[in-house]
């Protein structure tokens, strides 16, 4: 959690309730896993004075819907007069929670039809608590859900990428560049619906600026937008060298990208 002049906060859920904090995939409890340790830390923010609240939603370990923030707030009381924002980089449905995000945290086929019915009757509480039928709510599977437990509560979701291009100016930036570079760790379906990806490459075309992208791997089933250059870290240093050393891949594939492109420019 971070308080900016004692009026906004912003949260990180991946802090609370990352995936990575519950041992990765391999050791992370699909089913056990609870979004309270969001809710609480939305809840410390209150405390301390917060009346705008940034949530990030990211790398869950949960697929609970929120019951667990939602159970920490005391069904959101501690939100009246508090203007929420929770940026998500997804689309995703909240009954698709499960099936979409699941298996990536350690759910067994079982567990995902467990977890549905789990979400499914989420969703009748959550109108029942807010209002709102999160089933019909673009992106309120993000989190596990967590993104459709915070909107029941008053919260509005909104694209990351937006969230975080407003504050960095990035259309002034991009359109101003000689070149635009952006990755991640793993280039598939997902990276160009909704995430950073997507959104960077999509400005960088509106801008008529060139873009490549840096990633750790390639999803060979992706299909990359006409124009942009894909640089793989595998493809390029061999797995071993780009899981163990992947600052210094990503270094020398920037460096190769802009020695290229001053080759390649006219004298």
């Amino acid at each position: 959690m971070q308080l900016e002049g004692g009026r906004t906060a912003v949260v990180e859920t991946a802090r609370a309730i990352g995936l990575s904090l519950a041992g990765g995939k391999g050791g992370n409890d699909p089913l056990g896993a609870s979004s309270a340790g969001a809710g609480q830390l939305v809840a410390a923010a209150v405390a301390e004075g917060a009346r705008r609240l940034l949530v990030g939603l990211g790398g869950s370990a949960t697929t609970d819907g929120g019951a667990g923030a939602i159970a920490a707030l005391g069904r959101g009381a501690r939100l009246a007069g508090v203007e929420v924002i929770v940026a998500c980089d997804v689309t995703t449905r909240f009954l698709d929670a499960a099936r979409t995000f699941a298996p990536q945290k350690g759910a067994t086929p079982a567990q995902v039809a467990l977890l549905e019915r789990r979400l499914q009757r989420m969703a009748q509480e959550l109108e029942l608590i807010g209002g709102t039928d999160v089933r019909l709510l673009p992106g309120a599977g993000a989190a596990g859900g967590l993104a459709g437990g915070l909107a029941a509560l008053g919260a509005s979701l909104v694209p990351g990428f937006e969230v975080v291009a407003e504050a960095l100016d990035l259309v002034e930036r991009v359109a101003a560049a000689d070149l635009v570079v952006t990755g991640e760790g793993l280039l598939d379906e997902q990276s160009f619906s909704g995430k950073a990806v997507g959104g960077v490459v999509g400005l960088a075309g509106e801008a008529g600026v060139p873009v490549a992208v840096v990633v750790g791997d390639v999803d060979p089933d992706v299909e990359t937008p006409p124009g942009v250059e894909v640089v793989s870290l595998v493809s390029r240093a061999g797995r071993d060298r780009a899981n163990e050393d992947a600052a210094g891949c990503l270094e020398e594939a920037v460096a190769s990208l802009l020695a290229d492109r001053r080759r390649a420019a006219p004298q």
